[in-house]
């Protein structure tokens, strides 16, 4: 039979409404009373009904984290760090369960996590990656983050723009600058003296997507009016995979038209890059630059290293459990930027005197 929280309350010598304020954090508790009461739940090894929690309270202490791909650094980093910091890490700390939910990029199952998340009553959201940017979708998407946040539980919009919704909700939004790192990223090629610079997009249609190739397009278009166009036949749009990365690279040696630097999406798409030029007998860099995006934990240990694009994935996963839980006033506007930083590293150099590949 399972252990009550009356039951609890007798073993430790105190009342129900205390233990209850222990299991919910948050609450003024002396530091004896807690410790016996803790104590007294671990003996009797108690554990809370939480459906019960949730329907006596309107809400509960589950955080639903939504991510595209678990098994991306990108995600895994920033999903990492969220779950951490919505730990408990001392007295009066509400307990919070991050739930983390994989949607493999499709909105179909965004909207669908959503939905199991309200009837969960989810104390928080959180939804991470780049935003599909389907009118249809958005409009739905707006609707449905509107009432749970109407239920006053917190959303955070992470990586991802801001929604159009009413006004007085919690809901915040944590943005990456991508536009900014890929404008310093091309920069850096075009000081190098590179002209022909091939782009690995990611796919159509998503806000990254859109953000990071602007940026990359408006360094060219500022260094020289006519680049962006000499440069688009040098653009392919793939996925964020590695694989994607060596076939879009393929794609490019194959249509001959020479190029000595080649931007990424991300990193991991950079490595696929890297991968096809090696098999085709093309050095890096001193026949082809490579760079990436995001800065993940192998960039430094590549052969060589990968010039990069800093991504605070750690910080923003940080403020991210600070927003949903409430320890963090939603800022003004309700919209942070968090800067990105250019990673000078081995991978880039200036390009071979009589140009190459194509």
């Amino acid at each position: 039979m399972a252990v009550t929280l009356a039951e609890v309350a007798a073993h430790a010598g105190v009342s129900p409404a205390t233990v209850s304020r222990v299991l919910n954090g948050g609450y003024p508790v002396a530091g004896g009373t807690r410790t016996r009461v803790e104590q007294a739940v671990e003996e009797l090894g108690y554990i809370a009904n939480g459906p019960a929690r949730a329907l006596a309270a309107a809400t509960s202490d589950l955080v639903g984290v939504l991510v595209h791909d678990v098994a991306d650094s990108f995600f895994g980093i920033l999903a990492g760090s969220l779950q951490s910091a919505l730990a408990p890490t001392g007295q009066g700390d509400a307990r919070r369960l991050a739930v983390v939910c994989n949607t493999e990029g499709r909105p179909a199952a965004e909207l669908a996590y959503l939905t199991l998340l309200e009837g969960q009553r989810a104390g928080g959201v959180v939804l991470t990656g780049g935003a599909v940017e389907d009118a249809e979708h958005t409009t739905t998407l707006a609707g449905r983050v509107a009432r749970i946040a109407a239920t006053g539980a917190p959303v955070v919009l992470c990586g991802r723009p801001p929604l159009t919704l009413p006004a007085g909700l919690p809901v915040a939004t944590v943005m990456f600058d991508d536009h900014g790192g890929a404008f310093r990223l091309a920069e850096h090629l075009l000081a190098l003296g590179h002209r022909r610079i091939a782009y690995v997009a990611g796919p159509p249609g998503l806000s990254t997507t859109r953000e990071r190739l602007a940026g990359h397009r408006a360094a060219l278009l500022r260094h020289d009016p006519g680049l962006p166009e000499a440069c688009a036949g040098l653009t392919v749009h793939a996925g964020f995979e590695r694989s994607a990365g060596y076939d879009a690279t393929r794609e490019l040696l194959r249509r001959g038209a020479p190029f000595t630097a080649v931007a990424a999406a991300n990193d991991i798409v950079a490595t696929g890059v890297a991968a096809a030029l090696r098999e085709a007998g093309i050095r890096i860099p001193e026949d082809v630059s490579v760079a990436g995006f995001d800065d993940l934990p192998f960039c430094a240990d590549t052969a060589p290293a990968l010039t990069t694009v800093r991504v605070p994935l750690r910080e923003a996963g940080a403020l991210a459990a600070q927003l949903v839980t409430g320890r963090r006033p939603l800022p003004p506007g309700g919209i942070t930027t968090l800067p990105t930083e250019l990673m000078v590293r081995a991978s880039t150099a200036p390009p071979p005197a009589g140009g190459r590949a194509g």
